[in-house]
């Protein structure tokens, strides 16, 4: 069993369009131009699979896209519903077993029980039932685990946080040994890198490692680094950098580590403050999709990812409106691996 890293080549992405059913009824004008964009972006580099309410959804959906110029040939929308659209919790984790792909349908509850997931606990299942993966075969997986909660270098090595798997209300039977032998056997993983600090305001998933910290490749990891030490998250990051710091390769070599900007304090109209982070980019074919905010970090971040990824295009696409429900660009997407999406 082999989970490949974000940056191996992929066959699709996976997105599940906002609708007016869900909670972002208020903001739809402002978030859809950025699934828009998300989409035009995936789509002129590979197949799209895009998640829609129903078929007056799916028109609505489509005229978006052509009226972006989408490379229509890419797209594939089908009739699921959902409560949600954080495809990168509630879509599957493709392994490689025996060379060939796997989807692996792991629990979805609403990030610890905290919103209703009845649908997006579903859509896996019912996207492979419409034959949007092809021929893959789909195993079902009895543990709650959010692609969002995890991050791999490719070669055995996994990133995750503490404070997210081992919360009680994902698998409150599961100890921390447990949970290691069950993403061992399923995801081929031999060496477990635990962060312990680490946190957004405003975060709703108990920390998810892709708002925090990312593999570029097998000897690099980026991670937010809070600059004010007058801001609530500077001294439990600084525990967290030290963390990256003491971690170590399988072969016990330090990580290149490259610190990406803190952006200026975003809030939401009751004055709640919103988790914008730069480490919530997606890898795709050839191009990296880095979130911004409209802010004067952005240019900096997008530097800083490009020193990263020397063979991609960056690509920076305003999430502000994301952020509103707590998630950003790499939560709304998964990437699917090479030959699953035909």
């Amino acid at each position: 069993m082999h989970l490949p890293a974000e940056w191996a080549p992929q066959s699709a992405v996976m997105l599940t369009w906002p609708h007016s059913h869900s909670d972002w009824q208020p903001w739809l004008k402002r978030v859809e131009p950025v699934f828009t964009e998300i989409a035009y972006q995936v789509a002129r580099r590979q197949k799209l699979l895009i998640s829609c309410w129903d078929d007056e959804h799916a028109a609505h959906v489509r005229r978006l896209l052509i009226n972006r110029k989408s490379t229509e040939e890419n797209l594939r929308l089908f009739i699921v519903p959902s409560n949600d659209t954080w495809a990168r919790d509630h879509g599957p984790i493709t392994v490689l077993q025996d060379g060939k792909p796997m989807l692996l349908d792991f629990g979805f509850n609403g990030w610890g029980k905290k919103y209703d997931a009845n649908f997006d606990n579903q859509i896996t299942r019912q996207l492979h039932k419409l034959g949007a993966f092809g021929d893959t075969n789909i195993e079902t997986i009895d543990m709650v685990l959010e692609g969002g909660s995890i991050d791999v270098d490719g070669k055995g090595t996994l990133l995750t946080t503490k404070h997210c798997l081992l919360t009680p209300t994902r698998n409150p039977h599961l100890s921390q040994q447990d949970i290691e032998k069950r993403l061992q056997r399923w995801l081929g993983v031999d060496h477990i890198l635990w962060l312990e600090h680490g946190h957004l305001a405003g975060d709703d998933t108990d920390s998810h490692v892709d708002t925090l910290a990312r593999f570029c490749d097998a000897h690099t990891i980026c991670y937010v680094s809070c600059d004010d030490p007058q801001d609530e998250h500077y001294a439990d990051l600084k525990k967290m950098e030290q963390e990256l710091q003491s971690f170590r390769t399988k072969t016990g070599e330090p990580y290149r580590l490259v610190p990406l900007p803190w952006p200026k304090a975003k809030y939401n109209e009751d004055g709640a403050r919103l988790p914008a982070t730069y480490a919530n980019f997606l890898i795709i074919n050839g191009a990296v999709l880095l979130p911004t905010y409209g802010d004067e970090k952005d240019m900096l971040a997008f530097a800083q990812l490009a020193e990263c990824f020397p063979n991609h295009e960056i690509i920076s696409i305003d999430c502000a409106p994301l952020i509103m429900q707590y998630g950003s660009l790499h939560c709304v997407t998964m990437q699917i691996p090479a030959d699953v999406v035909k």
